[in-house]
């Protein structure tokens, strides 16, 4: 994939932090083999004590905070620890759905390989859902994380039977733009590509307080592939 201008990604700067529409497929941080290109890497070409406050999934794309100074490390961390700080999520899911700020109360623990699940004896995790827009077969959800464990919303909307699109971790299809059209027409010989080749979920905004005491919630536009299923599933409902 081609790396994007870090200057290209911000959405909200001062002297302490740095706000940022991460893109998909860019990793926050070094993953276990290391070498491959990463938002905190780019990041450090321009800033050089510059920390991530938190991580998304290498999939994920939307809102990310990085600190430019230990200072600012240690009060984000310490919001995010005490759980001051609000993120909120938008996803598109599998099923058509009526939520209005639902709790999702379900303990997580991490397994072997990356993946995550739901267990009795895991760690509290709690999860806000409600409803933006349904669609014919799909919902496009907001999902507001009040803990933060390891893969959360997509565990959680799993649960509720709501799998996010190209999830196929945790139960949520591929979506196929043949599906809903029915004039859908192939080229001979080629093969029908996923609409959206990553799970949908998009983290679209970010509330805390700087250093001065102001509280700012920064809001993350959605990336191409995400908007335009949003805006094809539309036409559909």
């Amino acid at each position: 994939m081609k790396l994007p201008n870090f200057d290209d990604l911000i959405l909200f700067e001062d002297e302490d932090f740095v706000i940022i529409n991460k893109p998909p497929y860019l990793a926050t941080l070094d993953e276990r083999f290391g070498g491959a290109p990463n938002i905190l890497r780019l990041a450090r070409e321009r800033y050089d004590d510059v920390q991530a406050c938190h991580r998304l999934d290498k999939e994920t794309s939307g809102a990310l905070a990085l600190a430019k100074n230990p200072a600012a490390y240690r009060h984000l961390a310490m919001q995010f620890e005490d759980r001051q700080v609000k993120k909120v999520y938008h996803a598109v899911a599998w099923g058509v759905h009526q939520y209005d700020g639902l709790r999702v109360d379900r303990s997580i623990e991490t397994t072997t390989k990356g993946k995550a699940r739901l267990a009795y004896k895991g760690k509290p995790a709690v999860t806000l859902v409600r409803t933006l827009e349904a669609y014919a077969r799909h919902t496009l959800l907001e999902c507001q994380p009040i803990t933060g464990r390891m893969h959360q919303i997509r565990l959680h909307l799993a649960y509720l039977q709501a799998p996010i699109v190209g999830d196929g971790m945790y139960g949520g299809d591929d979506f196929y733009l043949s599906s809903l059209k029915k004039k859908f027409n192939m080229k001979q010989g080629e093969e029908e590509q996923p609409f959206i080749k990553r799970f949908a979920l998009h983290a679209r905004q970010l509330t805390f307080t700087k250093m001065d005491g102001e509280q700012v919630t920064i809001e993350a536009p959605y990336p191409k592939d995400f908007r335009v299923l949003v805006e094809t599933l539309q036409q559909y409902q």
